[in-house]
């Protein structure tokens, strides 16, 4: 038998065939459409595919022009007849775009003419092969519309500038982020190299070609540093290069992404130099050893003031434990130890005893340790503050070097204030209620000129911790000047009155105006007028003259007291300076608040000098402020009587018993409806039933925080929506931002006062932080 393969079979010619064979294959096509027109192209032929592909039978198309499957535009473009005279004159054509098929639905079609002749050369007509290509149209039509959308989402992105390198870095895209950041416009820089957006350093350590071969080993490359802009200025950039490859791999460019991070980056710069003065301001102090430990008690950081107190370079003591500067039998009693336990549990350890220096020595301190908590309360540490007082054991000189101590302790400050609420708001419900006995009541003034006393010192205190981290700022506003004589002769009023001083006053009739912060510029003449008391010896004279000398405005504060030798006269505006401390006709002080008028004064761009009257007859001081312009802001300072005052539902809470009670018979003293809680969950439940409109809530409880329940009252309308009053210890401008971002309507430090609570009940404008 033979194999198929070898059969032989001689060819057939086309001639043998016959044309019958040659139209029933063309007719059994179906994927194509295969046609034949006459010259005018009229169908004379038609196959499967065409009628799978239109939808017509030959009955129905046999006879008609091919322009029954163009569209509209197409035959109004004279395309039927155009691509029957290309099909002659070229002898074939192809063309593509969109047919109609019976229904008038559309297909996007390749469609290929041939001009057919005969043999002696005669046209006869053309044959049309068409394709449906619709699939194919839809996915490029698809990807085209993708890559549209994206392209104008790329060139209508503002913030960034986002384009396109060639391989050799030159620029090829251009959005409109890259013209806003960089000033170029598209026709202006395509086809430039992107080395044009480097200043010379970068250029000189050859950075740009260090990033396009960084991005072509890597596929990315990243970095941060100044570029310049078409105008040459600076500005600092994240910068992101990543090469771009095609399916094979090949290197195609690159994709450059920039943004702008001047603001950020000068906001770290003046971060990194606040902190760097307040390290300077540490670590320049001699007088006090000022350590940082970890929450074990090792050393972390370490001053020149320890290095001359304890013999120890930091090299030598960082990261050993403080145990090394106790004695043995310190040790051995485990006294190290307890001092840690001690500030863990209450936030401050004080100690007085002999330490041991490198040498073997010994010495007497006084040291103070704090507990440093992060944002969430955790213990992070402790800052530990030392003074050698081995010469200087006397109860006097302690006293005052502790005070100076103390300035670095800015916690001093938030734990004395819990206490100190409780007393202010007992004394001011003792006033309202009055106490019938004049010794009782003697005493009752006495102790608020007191308490008052230790809460203008820890305004001071916080003032000067302000100043060395460069976050003392003010307030301005167009205001009258003679509001400050007003109310600080209001609060220098108590301590006038008890040395029995005359204060004789001497301001225009109109009112003055300044661009200023009230607050603060009130927190100065306080200073000068109660400076004035102090070293004016008992039934002395106090002068307050305000006048205004062609563009500024005059304060003059005299006495007839003590005076300031010509040599301190400027010293006395230094920080911690005080004439005659221990002299027996002035008070005790901090020696801070005369710093604290400069610093005020200067930053209203005003000045202040004092001089002297002669021996011991006393000093001048002159504050001159620039005269402002624009409408006054209208501040009252009467006071709304107990029965002007609406009668609100007012919560009152706070961790401290005493506290929270006192300022509850205060509130309820006022003809108000009160509740009391003393936790964070006991709050939320008050806040459900009481429905209060006023709540006055502390800050910093345990377990929950006074921030945590704020956020709940504002996030659940079962709470309703009451004013919220933020009562603190905390006083620095961030506390007061975290409790705005809280929900809180008013930050106040404690203990606040009876007037601002009036204000509050009465709805009327107040400022915080007093």
């Amino acid at each position: 038998m033979n194999h198929p393969d070898n059969n032989s079979h001689s060819p057939i010619a086309p001639a043998e065939i016959g044309d019958h064979v040659y139209r029933a294959m063309v007719g059994a096509i179906r994927d194509y459409a295969v046609i034949f027109l006459d010259p005018e192209g009229f169908v004379r032929s038609w196959n499967t595919g065409a009628h799978l592909l239109t939808g017509y039978d030959s009955s129905e198309i046999l006879g008609r022009h091919i322009s029954i499957f163009y569209p509209p535009d197409a035959i109004a473009r004279s395309l039927p007849s155009h691509v029957l005279v290309e099909s002659i004159r070229l002898g074939s054509f192809e063309d593509e775009g969109w047919r109609l098929k019976k229904d008038g639905s559309r297909f996007w079609a390749n469609v290929i003419f041939t001009a057919v002749h005969s043999d002696d050369g005669k046209l006869i007509g053309h044959s049309k092969v068409t394709r449906d290509l619709t699939d194919r149209r839809q996915s490029e039509e698809s990807v085209r519309l993708s890559e549209e959308r994206f392209r104008s989402l790329v060139e209508g992105v503002t913030d960034y500038a986002i384009f396109m390198l060639d391989p050799t870095g030159v620029v090829t895209t251009w959005n409109a982020g890259a013209k806003r950041l960089k000033g170029y416009d598209e026709s202006e820089i395509i086809g430039a190299h992107f080395s044009k957006f480097y200043p010379p350093d970068a250029l000189q350590r050859g950075l740009p070609e260090r990033e396009l071969k960084g991005a072509t080993l890597e596929g990315r490359y990243e970095d941060e540093g100044w570029r310049l802009r078409r105008d040459g200025s600076r500005f600092w950039a994240n910068v992101i290069l990543t090469a771009i490859r095609d399916r094979s791999g090949t290197l195609m460019g690159f994709s450059k992404i920039t943004r702008d991070l001047t603001e950020r980056r000068k906001h770290e710069e003046e971060l990194e130099l606040s902190e760097k003065r307040f390290r300077l301001l540490v670590e320049g102090v001699t007088e006090y050893a000022i350590i940082m430990l970890d929450s074990d008690g090792y050393v972390s950081s370490w001053n020149a003031g320890a290095e001359r107190i304890k013999g120890y370079q930091s090299d030598e003591i960082i990261g050993k434990h403080l145990s090394r500067f106790y004695p043995s039998e310190d040790v051995v009693a485990n006294k190290p130890w307890r001092q840690l336990a001690t500030a863990r549990e209450t936030g401050r350890a004080t100690d007085e005893g002999w330490r041991v220096r490198k040498d073997g020595s010994l010495f007497w301190a006084h040291a103070i340790l704090t507990t440093l908590h992060d944002n969430e309360g955790h213990i992070y540490g402790f800052a530990k503050v030392t003074q050698d007082l081995t010469q200087r054991r006397d109860a006097e000189n302690l006293a005052e070097t502790a005070q100076r101590m103390h300035e670095f302790i800015a916690m001093l400050a938030h734990e004395l204030r819990n206490p100190l609420a409780p007393i202010r708001n007992a004394i001011a419900l003792m006033g309202r209620r009055g106490l019938g006995d004049p010794t009782f009541e003697s005493m009752r003034q006495m102790i608020d000129r007191q308490s008052a006393l230790l809460t203008r010192l820890l305004d001071e205190l916080l003032d000067v911790n302000r100043i060395a981290r460069g976050e003392f700022v003010i307030d301005r506003q167009s205001m009258d000047l003679l509001e400050v004589v007003a109310r600080a002769r209001e609060a220098s009023g108590p301590l006038i009155g008890a040395r029995d001083h005359k204060l004789h006053l001497s301001v225009p009739a109109g009112p003055i105006a300044v661009s200023g912060d009230l607050l603060r510029l009130t927190q100065a003449l306080v200073n000068l007028l109660n400076n004035a008391a102090k070293y004016t010896p008992p039934g002395g004279n106090i002068w307050l003259t305000v006048r205004v000398d062609g563009s500024e405005a005059q304060i003059i504060v005299e006495d007839d007291g003590q005076g300031i030798p010509e040599d301190k006269l400027e010293q006395v505006f230094n920080l911690f300076m005080q004439v005659e401390p221990n002299s027996g006709s002035a008070l005790g002080g901090l020696g801070v608040g005369l710093a604290l008028v400069r610093r005020i004064v200067d930053l209203h761009g005003g000045s202040v000098r004092a001089r002297g009257r002669g021996e011991r007859q006393g000093t001048i001081f002159t504050l001159k402020l620039p005269l402002g312009a624009g409408a006054l802001e209208s501040v009252a300072t009467t006071q709304t009587s107990d029965s002007a005052l609406p009668v609100r539902r007012v919560l009152i809470v706070d961790d401290n018993k005493d506290a929270a009670d006192s300022m509850n018979l205060l509130v309820r003293s006022l003809g108000q409806d009160t509740r009391v809680a003393y936790d964070g969950p006991s709050a939320l439940i008050a806040a459900k039933t009481f429905k209060p409109e006023l709540v006055f809530l502390d800050i910093g409880m345990p377990h929950m925080s006074g921030y945590q329940v704020a956020k709940q009252i504002r996030s659940g309308g079962s709470h309703g929506n009451p004013t919220l009053v933020a009562i603190t210890g905390w006083g620095q401008e961030a506390d007061r931002h975290r409790a705005l971002a809280a929900g809180f309507n008013h930050h106040f430090v404690k203990p606040i006062s009876e007037a601002n609570i009036r204000k509050l009940l009465s709805g009327k404008r107040l400022e915080d932080g007093g």
